[in-house]
């Protein structure tokens, strides 16, 4: 019998510790809880589904704009090409003009080199330019 006491009083103290930590109303405050993690979850719930949505927007909007400047890199691509071939065509023509010259005026000749590198380093920093414009465009 004693061993019964001494196993029994542990077991009390237990008891009374858990009665103490639980309280009368346990079932109440879980009814309780579980009713406020179930709110929140809910509202976790919306909140995801707003972001997917807010995600799925601009998603939609970066694909628009990726579009839009693929499309507009399209069009300087061809503006630079076409003016590259204007440049081309103008450097010919210059150079034409000034082989036409020399061969007209051969006591001009050592100005008509000046020209014609002049023309060249013209040609050369227009051309530059033109690239560094397009280039800063992008940037």
């Amino acid at each position: 019998m004693s061993e019964q006491k001494n196993v029994s009083k542990p077991l009390q103290l237990w008891n009374s510790a858990v009665k103490a930590v639980k309280g009368e109303n346990t079932g109440a405050l879980v009814e309780q809880f579980t009713a406020e993690m179930t709110l929140v979850a809910e509202g976790l719930c919306e909140d995801q589904a707003r972001l997917r949505q807010a995600a799925d927007e601009i998603r939609r909007e970066q694909d628009a704009l990726g579009q839009s400047l693929r499309s507009e890199q399209m069009a300087l691509e061809s503006t630079i090409r076409e003016n590259q071939r204007d440049l081309d065509r103008r450097l010919d023509e210059l150079s034409r003009r000034i082989s036409a010259l020399e061969k007209s005026r051969p006591q001009q000749r050592k100005n008509m080199n000046i020209i014609s590198q002049a023309t060249v380093l013209a040609g050369i920093v227009c051309g530059t330019w033109l690239l560094v414009t397009i280039l800063n465009l992008f940037a």
